[in-house]
C-alpha cells in the first residue's frame, strides 16, 4: 500500500510529461451485438491515425460532441473521436490551477486531512481519481440549477483519505470546491501518522457534525480495532468515487479501495451531498450497511479491488459493477473485473453467481468475470510488421461510456505496455454485450468501427488466440494459434467447437467451456490491415479473444520466416545471440555453426580474451510442412579488450577523485538536486570510506561517462536495504537514467536497473546482505550489459540502453530524483572507459589501491 502512495506517485508524475507523444504500438475497435449492424464504417484499411495521452484512472464523459476523460493528479484531455486527444490540464500547478483555481486554497477543507504534501505524499499533493458530469437538479448558491460537478479524492496514506467535490459552469474549469463529503482512516483516539500533523481522532472528520444535527446517532465502535486503529479489514478507504443514476433517475456515487471493500451512497441531487444511511444494518443478502459508510458492494478484508465504476445499462436492464485487482504497477498484475444487479445496491454477482463481497479472507481472483490482463499478441519471426507485437500490462481503473447517439459501449482505461516499464497511457475499446448479457471487450483498440452482419466462410482459417484465465499475475499471456476448422471444429494449440449464431454471435467450447461473444472486423496495428477477431466470455468469467491471420501457403510461409529472421549485426559481437527456434505459426527453425568454438549453434559465444577476432557462420533451416529453406549468418566475434581507469573517488577523509581530470564530488541532499546534506568518513574497505546517514548525497561531476562502453565498479556496505535505493545513478534527463541499487524491483534483488523508451532490469539473482562489504561491478559495451557480484558475473543481456553518450549526464552516489537515500558505507568507486573483461572483473575485489 505504502509503495502505491510514494513510489507510484512519483511516477505517474513523471510519466504525465509523455502526455500525447504515444509510445505503445496497438489498435482496437466495436460495438454492442445489440441493434448496431450496419456497415462498417471504417472498413476501407486506412491507417488510423492517434495522438496518445497519459491519464492515469480514466473517468470518460460525454459533453455535446466531445468526449473528456478526468484522472489522477489532475491531469485530463479531450477528443472528437475517441483516438485523437489533447491534453488541457497544467497538473498540480497553483494558484493557476486549469481545474480548480488556486489548488491549496480551494481544496483547504479536504487538504487539512488529507493529501497536500503530507505523509506518504510528501512532495506531492495527492488528488486521485475524479468523476466529472452534468448535473442538471444542482442548485448552484445562486438559485439557478445545473451544473458540472467534480467528485474527487485526496489521500496521505494507504487509508487516511477523503472525498470531496466541487461545480463549475464550464467543463474545463475552474470548479469551485463545495465540500468534503466522506472520511477515511480516522482513529477512536488522539494519533498522527509518520510525517503529518495531523490528528486522526474521528472528531477531526465530519463525523462530529453529522452527529451533533442529528444525522447520525453516534461514532460506531465497530471502526477501530481493539487498539483505536482503523478497522480497513471491514470499512472503506474512501477515495475513487464514480456518480451513477439509476433507472429511475436517481444519483448514487460507488466509492472504496483495497481497505474494506466498495461502497454505495445516494446522493441527493440538488445539493450533492450524499446521504448517509443514518444507521447500522444488513441487507437482504447479508451485507453491511454502515450509519456513514453505505452499503458494501464488493470486496474486503483489505483484498485488491479498486476504481468502482457502477453504470445502468437500459438494454439489458441490469447495472454492471467493474473494478480492478492487483497492484497497477507494470508489474502488478492490474486487471479488470465485472459483476452485475438488477439494483443500484446490489448485490453484484459475476457470471458464476458468486457476490462481489467476498465471503471470507480469501484470494479474489476467482471472483469477478475477467475483461482482461496481462497479455501479448506477439509478433512472431515471420508475421508482417516490426516491433514485439501489441499487448497491454496492468490495465485498469476504468470507466465506461455508453453512448447516446451511436449506442455504442465503451472501455476506457488506462494501461502500461510490455518491456516499457511504469509508461502509461490512456486507450480505449468498445465493448459488446454477448448473448447472455454480460461485458466482452474488443481486442483491439477503437477506430470507428460497427458490428456487421459476417459471413460464415470469413470466419474459417488461423487465428492468434489469448486466454486471460482469472489469475492476478504479472505474467503476461502470449498468443497461441488456433484454427476455426470447416466442420465447426477448433484445432491447434487448443482444441474444440466453435459457431456462429445469429448475425455476428460466436459461441466457442473449449476445455469444456463455453464462451459467448461476438466476430466483428478491426484493425490490427501490427500488420496495418483489417482482420477477423472474435471476444468471448465463459460461464466461469474467463475471457477470450482471437486475431485471424492471413490465409498462407506453408511456402509463403516459409519464405516469410526467411526474409523476416534477422539476427542484427553480426559484424562486432561481443554477447550471446539469441537464435530463434520458432517462426509464426510453429514454423521450426534450427540452427548449426561451422565453428562451436567461435559460436555454438545456441547462439553462445567466446571471446578470444585478446588479440584479434574470430568468424564462423550460422546456418537456419527453417521448415515447415515439406517446405524448407536455409539461411546463413557470418558471425564476427571481436576479443576482449582491458577496460582503463577514468576516475578513482577512495574517499579517504575526502571526495577528491585521484586522478585529477575530474572535479571532486559535492555534497547534496536527500534528492541529486537538493542542497544540504552531510557526508563524514568511516573505516572503510580501503582505507575510508564515505559515510551516508539516510539523507544525503555525492554529487559526482557531468561528463564522468560519455559513451555506451563503460564500467563502475564500487564497495558498499548498506545499513539498511530500502527498495529502489541508488548506490550508484547517472542520468540523462528523469525519463533516462540507470541505477545501481543494493534492492530493487525484481524480487528485492540487487541489481542495475535503466529507465528510457523502454526499462531495463538487470537482476543479480541474490539481494547483498546489509551490515557487510559486497564489491558490485557492472559493464555496458555497445549494449550488453554484465553485472558482477565480488568480481563473479550474475548477470549478462543485450538491449541495453545507451544513456551517457553526448557527454551531458547528471552523476550521484546514494540519491535520485525520487527514492529513499542511501544508508551506509561506499568505497572505492572506479569508473572505466571500456568495458571490463571476466578477469578485470574477478581482480577487482583484490585491489588495494
Amino acid at each position: 500500500m505504502k509503495r502505491k502512495s510514494v513510489s507510484m506517485l512519483a511516477a505517474l508524475m513523471l510519466f504525465a510529461s509523455v502526455a500525447g507523444q504515444g509510445f505503445g504500438q496497438d489498435a482496437a475497435g466495436a460495438a454492442s451485438s445489440r441493434g448496431n449492424e450496419g456497415k462498417t464504417e471504417s472498413q476501407g484499411g486506412t491507417k488510423p491515425v492517434f495522438a496518445n495521452v497519459s491519464v492515469h484512472d480514466p473517468s470518460i464523459v460525454k459533453d455535446g460532441d466531445t468526449y473528456y476523460v478526468f484522472g489522477s493528479h489532475i491531469e485530463a484531455a479531450k477528443s472528437k473521436d475517441l483516438q485523437n486527444w489533447t491534453r488541457f490540464t497544467n497538473g498540480y500547478t497553483t494558484p493557476r490551477n486549469t481545474l480548480y483555481g488556486d489548488l491549496s486554497k480551494n481544496l483547504a477543507e479536504s487538504f487539512a486531512w488529507a493529501g497536500e504534501n503530507d505523509s506518504d505524499s510528501k512532495g506531492g499533493f495527492s488528488v486521485w481519481a475524479p468523476e466529472v458530469f452534468w448535473n442538471n437538479d444542482y442548485v448552484n448558491a445562486d438559485g439557478t440549477k445545473g451544473a458540472y460537478m467534480i467528485y474527487y479524492c485526496t489521500s496521505s496514506t494507504y487509508i487516511r483519505s477523503a472525498i470531496g467535490y466541487a461545480v463549475s459552469q464550464n467543463i474545463e474549469g475552474p470548479y469551485k470546491d463545495v465540500g468534503t463529503l466522506v472520511y477515511s482512516g480516522f482513529t477512536r483516539d488522539d494519533a498522527k501518522d509518520k510525517d503529518s500533523q495531523v490528528n486522526k481522532k474521528w472528531t477531526n472528520t465530519n463525523i462530529r457534525k453529522l452527529i451533533e444535527g442529528g444525522t447520525l446517532s453516534g461514532a460506531n465502535d465497530r471502526w477501530f480495532n481493539p487498539d483505536g486503529s482503523y478497522a480497513n479489514g471491514t470499512y472503506p478507504n474512501a477515495i475513487d468515487p464514480n456518480l451513477f443514476r439509476d433507472k429511475d433517475g436517481k444519483l448514487w456515487m460507488s466509492y472504496g479501495s483495497w481497505s474494506g471493500g466498495i461502497f454505495v451512497l445516494q446522493v441527493d441531487e440538488k445539493t450533492g451531498k450524499v446521504i448517509y444511511p443514518g444507521k447500522d444494518g444488513k441487507t437482504a443478502d447479508g451485507r453491511l450497511i454502515d450509519r456513514y459508510f453505505g452499503t458494501k458492494i464488493a470486496g474486503g478484508f483489505g483484498k485488491s479491488g479498486e476504481g468502482p465504476y457502477v453504470i445502468y445499462d437500459k438494454e439489458t436492464g441490469y447495472y454492471y459493477l467493474y473494478v480492478t485487482y492487483g497492484w497497477l504497477g507494470a508489474d502488478g498484475g492490474y486487471n479488470m473485473r465485472v459483476f452485475r444487479s438488477k439494483n443500484p445496491d446490489g448485490p453484484y454477482l459475476d457470471a458464476g453467481g458468486q457476490n462481489a463481497v467476498l465471503p471470507a479472507d480469501t484470494d479474489n481472483a476467482p471472483y469477478g468475470n475477467k475483461l482482461m490482463g496481462n497479455y501479448l499478441f506477439q509478433r512472431d519471426v515471420g508475421d508482417p510488421g516490426t516491433g514485439i507485437g501489441v499487448g497491454y500490462v496492468s490495465s485498469g481503473h476504468n470507466s465506461v461510456l455508453i453512448d447516446e447517439k451511436t449506442g455504442k459501449r465503451f472501455l476506457v482505461f488506462h494501461t502500461r505496455f510490455p518491456n516499457m516499464g511504469e509508461a502509461h497511457e490512456l486507450r480505449v475499446h468498445q465493448i459488446f454485450m454477448n448473448g447472455e448479457g454480460w461485458p466482452v471487450v474488443a481486442p483491439y483498440r477503437y477506430t470507428g468501427e460497427t458490428l456487421q452482419k459476417v459471413d460464415r466462410q470469413e470466419l474459417i482459417g488461423e487465428y492468434k488466440f489469448i486466454n486471460h484465465g482469472k489469475e492476478t499475475s504479472p505474467a503476461i499471456q502470449k498468443a497461441r494459434y488456433i484454427q476455426l476448422d470447416k466442420n465447426n471444429t477448433i484445432s491447434g494449440d487448443v482444441t474444440g467447437t466453435w459457431k456462429k449464431t445469429a448475425h455476428n454471435e460466436a459461441e466457442l467450447t473449449i476445455g469444456g467451456k463455453v464462451y459467448s461473444g461476438v466476430f466483428v472486423s478491426e484493425w490490427d496495428p501490427v500488420s496495418e490491415r483489417r482482420v477477423m477477431t472474435f471476444t468471448a466470455s465463459s460461464h466461469e468469467g474467463e475471457a477470450v479473444w482471437g486475431s485471424k491471420l492471413e490465409e498462407q501457403t506453408d511456402k509463403q510461409i516459409v519464405q516469410s520466416v526467411y526474409q523476416d529472421l534477422n539476427l542484427g549485426d553480426t559484424t562486432k559481437v561481443v554477447s550471446d545471440l539469441v537464435l530463434p527456434a520458432e517462426g509464426t505459426r510453429h514454423t521450426a527453425i534450427t540452427w548449426e555453426s561451422s565453428d562451436p568454438t567461435v559460436v555454438s549453434a545456441k547462439g553462445e559465444i567466446r571471446r578470444p580474451e585478446e588479440g584479434f577476432a574470430v568468424t564462423a557462420e550460422l546456418t537456419a533451416t527453417i521448415t515447415r510442412g515439406k517446405e524448407k529453406q536455409t539461411k546463413r549468418f557470418e558471425v564476427t566475434v571481436l576479443p576482449y579488450v582491458k577496460a582503463k581507469l577514468q576516475a578513482r573517488y577512495g574517499f579517504d577523509g575526502n571526495l577528491a577523485e585521484e586522478s585529477g581530470r575530474f572535479e571532486a564530488g559535492t555534497v547534496s541532499g536527500d534528492r541529486i538536486d537538493k542542497a544540504g546534506g552531510s557526508i563524514t568518513f568511516a573505516d572503510g574497505k580501503n582505507g575510508q570510506a564515505a559515510r551516508f546517514d539516510g539523507k544525503s548525497g555525492i554529487r559526482l561531476p557531468k561528463g564522468l561517462i560519455a559513451s555506451n562502453t563503460y564500467s563502475v565498479s564500487l564497495w558498499v556496505k548498506p545499513e539498511a536495504l530500502t527498495a529502489y535505493t541508488p548506490t550508484f545513478f547517472g542520468a540523462k534527463d528523469s525519463e533516462h537514467w540507470v541505477s545501481l541499487v543494493p534492492r530493487g524491483p525484481v524480487k528485492d534483488n540487487t541489481m542495475v536497473w535503466s529507465g528510457s523508451a523502454s526499462w531495463y532490469d538487470g537482476p543479480a539473482g541474490m539481494t547483498v546482505p546489509a551490515g557487510d562489504w559486497t564489491h558490485l561491478a557492472f559493464s555496458v559495451d555497445l549494449g550488453t550489459l554484465t553485472v558482477y557480484v565480488n568480481g563473479v558475473q550474475k548477470f549478462k543481456g543485450a538491449n541495453f540502453p545507451d544513456v551517457f553518450s553526448g557527454g551531458d549526464a547528471v552523476f550521484s552516489l546514494g540519491v535520485n530524483w525520487w527514492d529513499a537515500p542511501f544508508k551506509g558505507l561506499i568505497d572505492d568507486l572506479r569508473i572505466y572507459d571500456g568495458a571490463l573483461t571476466p578477469a578485470q572483473a574477478g581482480e577487482l575485489p583484490n585491489l588495494k589501491s
